[in-house]
C-alpha cells in the first residue's frame, strides 16, 4: 500500500522531500501547496529545476485538501509564525488529513506546550478523526530517539548531553535574526532569550525526563558569540570583521538541583570559526553527538551528508523531512490527537532499498 501525501511548503526541506517522493515505492505525491505567488501554477518538476512531471503547485489550499490523501507533510515556517502554522495544520486536520510536520518545533512534545497552543490542534484532530506528529532532527530524532535508545542500554543514567555541531555556511534559513550570526555582537538575537530558546528548542528535555521518570526543577540557558577576527567570505555571503561568526548555546534541565539533561548547539560559519569550541572526531567536523554519563558511559556521533555533494545541512534537512514522511503509516494508524515520539512504535524505513 502506497500512502498518498500532499506536501505543504516548497522551501529548502520541502523541495528535498518532494524530489525523493517522485519515485518512492511506499509513498505517492498527490499535491504540492505553496505560499509564494511566483510558484503558483508552476509544474512541480520545474520547481525542482528538472523536467516537468505534469503536477502543478498551487496556492488553492481548499482544492489541494480536497484531494484524496492520507497525510499532509507540513514544512511551513518556524515557530516564530505559530499562529499561521497552527491555522494551516488545523485546516488540514479538519479536512481529514493526518499531519506530519517539522515546522512547529515546540510540538515535538505536546505535553510541554502551553494549552492555548495545543487546544486548537486537538480540537481539529477530533473533528477530522486525524492525528498530528511533529518531528525533525533537532529538535527531534537527534535529541529524542537517539538518547532514549542509548539510555535503554544503561543501568544508571547520571546525565545526558546532546550536541549539534554544524557549519552553517550552506544553510539558507534565517540564522541572522534568530541566532545573531552575521550581526554585530551587541545585536540581541531571539534565541538569547531563555524563554524563547526553551520554547523553540527545549521541549525534548521534558520528554527525556518523563521517559527517565524524573522531573525537571527548572531550566537555564547560556549563550556565547564568537567575533570574526577578519572578514569571512563563505558560500552564501560574508561575515564582517568583529561580527558574530559562531554561536554556542545550551538549554539546561535541572534535576535534583543539577543540570543533568542538556542540549547544546555549536554553530559556525566555516569550520575555522571558534576553533576552541567543541568539535567532532569525524573527518569534516559536522555531527550530532550524544554523551551519556552513567553505567556505562556512552558517546555516539552521527553525521548526515547529502548523497549529491556531501553537504551536512542538505543531508540534515533531508533527514528531517524524511523522518516525518516515514512516520506517516504509524501516524495514520494512531488514535486521533497530538503525538510525540513516545506515542509511536519504532519507525523503520519503508521502501528505502530499491
Amino acid at each position: 500500500m502506497r500512502h498518498k501525501v500532499i506536501v505543504w511548503g516548497s522551501g529548502f526541506t520541502g523541495k528535498l522531500v518532494i524530489r525523493e517522493l517522485l519515485d518512492h515505492p511506499a509513498f505517492e505525491l498527490v499535491g504540492v501547496i505553496v505560499n509564494d505567488a511566483a510558484k503558483d501554477g508552476k509544474d512541480v518538476g520545474e520547481l525542482l529545476g528538472q523536467a516537468r512531471i505534469g503536477m502543478r503547485a498551487t496556492r488553492d489550499v481548499a482544492a489541494a485538501l480536497a484531494l484524496e490523501a492520507d497525510a499532509v507533510a507540513y514544512f511551513g515556517p518556524t515557530a516564530e509564525y505559530a499562529a499561521a502554522n497552527i491555522e494551516n495544520m488545523s485546516r488540514a486536520l479538519r479536512a481529514g488529513k493526518n499531519v506530519v510536520s517539522t515546522a512547529m518545533t515546540p510540538l515535538v512534545y505536546p505535553k510541554a506546550c502551553p494549552p492555548a497552543m495545543v487546544e486548537a490542534l486537538e480540537k481539529a484532530c477530533q473533528e477530522g478523526r486525524t492525528s498530528c506528529f511533529t518531528t525533525g532532527i533537532d529538535p527531534g530524532f537527534a535529541n529524542d530517539l537517539f538518547p532514549l535508545t542509548l539510555m535503554g542500554l544503561c543501568a544508571r543514567v547520571d546525565s545526558v548531553r546532546v550536541q549539534e555541531i554544524l557549519d552553517y555556511q550552506t544553510y539558507t534559513g534565517d540564522y541572522a535574526k534568530t541566532m545573531g550570526i552575521g550581526q554585530p555582537l551587541e545585536f540581541r538575537a531571539l534565541l538569547e532569550n531563555t524563554k524563547i530558546l526553551v520554547f523553540s528548542w527545549g521541549h525534548t528535555l521534558p520528554m527525556l525526563a518523563d521517559a527517565l521518570g524524573v522531573e525537571i526543577d527548572r531550566y537555564a540557558s547560556s549563550y556565547e558569540k564568537w567575533p570574526a577576527p577578519e572578514r569571512i567570505v563563505h558560500r552564501n555571503g560574508a561575515i564582517e570583521k568583529g561580527c558574530c561568526a559562531a554561536v554556542r548555546f545550551e538549554i539546561q534541565g535541572f534535576v535534583a538541583g543539577e543540570p543533568r539533561i542538556v542540549i547544546e548547539h555549536v554553530n559556525r560559519i566555516t569550520k575555522a570559526a571558534a576553533p576552541h569550541w567543541p568539535r567532532t572526531r569525524l573527518e569534516d567536523d559536522d555531527c550530532y553527538r550524544v554523551i551519556i554519563r552513567g553505567s556505562p558511559n556512552i558517546t555516539q556521533e552521527t553525521a548526515f551528508r547529502s548523497a549529491l555533494d556531501g553537504d551536512s545541512n542538505a543531508g540534515g534537512c533531508l533527514a528531517t523531512g524524511m523522518r516525518a514522511i516515514q512516520a506517516i503509516p504509524a501516524v495514520c494508524a494512531a488514535p486521533p490527537g497530538l503525538l510525540s515520539a513516545l506515542d509511536l512504535p519504532l519507525i523503520a524505513g519503508r521502501g528505502n532499498m530499491r
